[in-house]
């Protein structure tokens, strides 16, 4: 596995490895977290894998906005809205 450092300005670079499956760490207010496209099974598989974790156990799939999250869900509870 190749580790690379990305500076701001090189997000764009790492937004590209994601469409091509790979998986990018990043930082966040208390740990690393390790990403990837919710939407391509093979990076999914990937973040399984790395962190050895049983594929029982769901990830957090992290969105920017209600529509964007309506991408992957059925139904939003009403709870969930706004």
């Amino acid at each position: 596995m190749e580790t690379k450092i990305f500076s701001k300005k090189q997000i764009p670079e790492a937004v590209e490895l994601l469409k091509k499956g790979e998986l990018v760490a990043f930082p966040t207010e208390t740990v690393y977290g390790l990403g990837a496209l919710a939407t391509n099974e093979k990076a999914v598989k990937g973040v399984y894998a790395a962190k050895g974790r049983p594929s029982d156990n769901p990830l957090i799939v992290t969105v920017s906005d209600e529509k964007m999250m309506e991408n992957y869900v059925n139904e939003v509870p009403e709870r969930a809205k706004n």
